[in-house]
């Protein structure tokens, strides 16, 4: 999985999207609006294409931009909103309203076209109505909120030698999207289930596996698309609700019982701000990580560098109105003339890109960080960190990796004719981008469990922060080591790499022993219990299928637990259940595949990354598609169950 960020302006210009910064997806235009795209008839868009873009698409593998391929596949609306009110307007400005129109039509002129595949889908009168009755076996990113990413059998409905045989019950293709990152929440026998791309959570009655159907939909008002998956809880009145975040960093909040939105909070405090993070809601509050992606755009002369940084919300569940608010950093300041007349601004950075673990036994609440973008840094980068649950307030924090000051565009030796990019740092964005896990390993002992893209695994005394061990699975990078989540089960943690990376001075990559895929390490010491390695499978006609699947097939996916068994999922699209005591393989399926959905829509999958595994009802639910980050992008939701016979 070796790959490098192309250097200068050109990955600046469309590398906002090499961290995952899904291009928005949504209808941009109000009521009566015009179209968005014209025939590209004189070849104008064909021309911008080779002048402004293609040094990065053409190259997705290098850049981590999307390909031409995956652009080919968004709707005419999504790369509007990128270019005019998203994350890529930046990049936009320059362009002509016609000038732009003739780029989107040259670049989607195979793009599918919009249906509205959910009416086709409402359930009968007899199964309108939403039921909360059962248990909520999944209430956030992490299923439970020590973020464990592990369910029984009770709770999932299905056993490990269930998992050892399983075949597709049904799948649902979203038209249009090419990256599916987002996972349901869970209440008895409805599911949640979040779609990014045309900003609405359906609430799925899964009582008669065979036959999903949709009892209510919500449409967030605007048109930016949701970005984090949902969070459920009750409030303290007895109300079920939903949380969930946009783009736009947009906090919606719905009646789980109804799918009326109750309020919506927009928290973006920066230029850069968004939110990622999925939400907590508890009794009397809802907890929002807030991130940033100045990052990418910052290396550019013409950028003020840096101002933006993290932080953590307490919402008030009644309005949205702030409890409290828990910044990484304190706000920057002008620090330095850059040398031409310009001041450099700092500290900054820190985003928070995962989703917090809230122990409410301690009243503590636990997330990680990313890179500095700019000098000073502060002790808050590529860290650890506790504050209060009631008020917000610092608790502890530990440094993992000093000195990443990170821009895309610059690198670790910037010319001098680079204003904006840091001398003497190590260059390496290695954030915290999955989410803490706060462990329960035996009566009165607890740990925190954190993954770095660094591939370092740490545990930490969950009162105090102090170091128990860390065990360097790799030196990892920009696309991890580990990316986008861990999971714990039985005094185990489970690690997915999606990149060993390569030596660091000091700290030698021993090929033999670490390679891309799954560790599990021993919960009280580090140690590693066995691991399974994700080797290329480019046989037959998978290299047609998979491009890319030579160089991209480790794990960057968040695993899951059920039952004694392991789930995870490849950047080649292949999906894998293992043995979570041996790391024996107990079932495979390749997802990137072509697939009729039962929403009438033809789709295929691809890469599997992000947030993409969970289970309901006896029904193991599967994201495939993720056209990020050089992967593959598809469209596909597919649910599995256990084969008969």
């Amino acid at each position: 999985m070796e790959m490098t960020v192309r250097r200068g302006l050109g990955a600046i210009a469309f590398g906002m999207l090499a961290l995952g910064l899904a291009a928005p997806a949504t209808a941009f235009a109000q009521e009566g609006s015009k179209a968005i795209s014209m025939p590209d008839a004189g070849g104008v868009g064909a021309a911008l294409y080779q002048t402004k873009c293609a040094v990065c698409h053409d190259h997705p593998a290098e850049t981590r931009a999307p390909s031409r391929e995956n652009l080919a596949a968004m709707t005419p609306d999504k790369i509007h909103m990128a270019l005019t009110t998203g994350i890529m307007k930046v990049q936009g400005q320059g362009l002509a309203d016609d000038q732009r129109a003739q780029l989107i039509g040259y670049l989607t002129t195979k793009s599918a076209v919009k249906v509205d595949w959910a009416k086709a889908m409402m359930c009968p009168a007899d199964r309108r109505t939403v039921s909360l009755k059962g248990d909520a076996p999944i209430v956030g990113f992490g299923f439970d909120r020590d973020n464990t990413r592990s369910l029984t059998a009770r709770q999932s409905g299905l056993t490990k030698a269930q998992l050892s045989n399983m075949e597709v019950a049904w799948t649902i293709a979203v038209p249009g999207s090419t990256a599916m990152r987002a996972q349901p929440a869970v209440v008895g026998k409805t599911v949640f289930m979040p779609v990014s791309d045309e900003r609405a959570v359906y609430a799925f009655d899964v009582s008669q596996p065979s036959k999903p159907c949709i009892q209510w939909a919500f449409k967030a008002p605007g048109s930016s698309p949701l970005r984090t998956s949902p969070a459920y809880g009750v409030l303290a009145d007895g109300r079920a609700v939903l949380a969930i975040a946009g783009q736009d960093t947009v906090v919606h909040l719905i009646d789980a019982k109804t799918g009326v939105g109750i309020w919506s909070k927009k928290v973006g405090s920066y230029a850069y701000s968004m939110t990622t993070g999925v939400p907590t809601v508890l009794k009397d509050r809802v907890v929002v990580p807030v991130s940033q992606f100045e990052i990418t755009v910052a290396g550019a002369n013409a950028q003020q560098c840096c101002t933006n940084h993290g932080y953590v919300l307490s919402l008030n569940p009644k309005d949205g109105s702030q409890m409290w608010r828990y910044d990484t950093m304190e706000d920057a300041k002008p620090i330095k003339d850059r040398g031409d007349g310009k001041m450099l601004y700092g500290p900054s950075g820190a985003p928070i890109w995962n989703s917090p673990a809230v122990d409410e036994k301690r009243r503590l609440i636990y997330f990680g960080t990313g890179e500095s973008n700019s000098e000073p840094v502060s002790k808050n980068t590529d860290a650890i960190i506790a504050i209060g649950l009631d008020d917000g307030l610092e608790k502890w924090s530990l440094q993992a990796t000093g000195r990443d000051i990170y821009v895309i565009g610059c690198g670790p030796n910037p010319k001098p004719t680079q204003l904006n990019c840091a001398k003497n740092t190590v260059f390496r964005d290695v954030d915290f981008g999955a989410s803490m896990i706060l462990a329960h390993l035996r009566p009165g002992v607890d740990a925190v469990f954190g993954g770095q893209k660094s591939g370092t695994v740490w545990a930490l005394e969950p009162s105090t922060g102090k170091l128990l061990w860390r065990n360097g699975l790799g030196t990892g990078g920009a696309l991890g080591g580990v990316h986008w989540g861990l999971a714990y089960a039985d005094n185990t943690v489970f690690a997915p790499i999606s990149y060993t990376g390569k030596s660091l001075p000091g700290e030698a990559v021993d090929p033999a022993r670490i390679k891309s895929g799954l560790y599990a390490l021993d919960a009280s010491t580090g140690a590693v219990k066995w691991m399974f390695a994700s080797e290329a499978d480019c046989a037959g006609d998978r290299i047609k299928r998979m491009p890319s699947c030579a160089r991209l097939n480790g794990l960057s996916a968040a695993p899951a637990v059920i039952d004694g068994a392991v789930v995870t999922g490849a950047l080649d699209g292949w999906l894998y259940v293992l043995d979570a005591k041996d790391g024996k393989p107990l079932w495979k399926f390749d997802t990137a595949v072509s697939f009729k959905g039962i929403n009438g829509v033809e789709g295929a999958g691809g890469s599997i990354d992000a947030v993409s595994i969970s289970a309901a009802n006896g029904l193991l639910f599967v994201n495939s598609g993720y056209g990020m980050f050089g992967g593959k992008a598809g469209n596909m939701l597919i649910a599995f169950k256990p084969k008969r016979g």
